[in-house]
């Protein structure tokens, strides 16, 4: 169980740009369960739709992606602070199957598929409900500061 303060000292991302709210389950070298909590003051909502707000796919990606990040982080036993950064680097297979939407509440789950050299490639998704919101393929890279 990670809580936003230990999540911050693995990833490098601020407000309003860090997505990931909670890890609940962290298997090293394997996988991880975080959420986010989808709250109506999101500042992407004034714009993506101010009377119909959804969440962006491209910030359900980047979320799914920090919370793969924060695995590969943990995994490497290492942190920004180190002089690392984690690099979104490719996403393949992106599908969306339902809207998010305030109030809920983002399930992000990554596992990690391999690791060659620095990149890393997790197969992820996003979950509301138990019902699945997104998938894909992500590719990070480990790179040096």
């Amino acid at each position: 169980m990670m809580d936003v303060n230990e999540i911050r000292q693995y990833l490098p991302h601020r407000y309003p740009f860090l997505l990931v709210d909670r890890v609940v389950e962290l298997n090293l070298n394997d996988s991880i369960v975080a959420y986010k909590n989808v709250t109506v003051n999101e500042p992407f909502f004034n714009g993506h739709f101010p009377d119909h707000p959804v969440m962006p796919g491209v910030l359900i990606i980047e979320a799914m992606a920090q919370a793969a990040g924060v695995l590969g982080f943990k995994t490497m036993d290492k942190t920004p602070e180190d002089g690392s950064i984690y690099y979104f680097v490719g996403s393949d297979k992106a599908r969306f199957k339902r809207p998010v939407v305030p109030g809920d509440r983002l399930q992000l789950e990554a596992k990690i598929l391999t690791e060659k050299r620095g990149i890393w490639k997790f197969e992820c998704q996003a979950t509301v409900d138990g019902e699945l919101a997104c998938s894909a393929t992500i590719m990070c890279a480990d790179r040096k500061l």
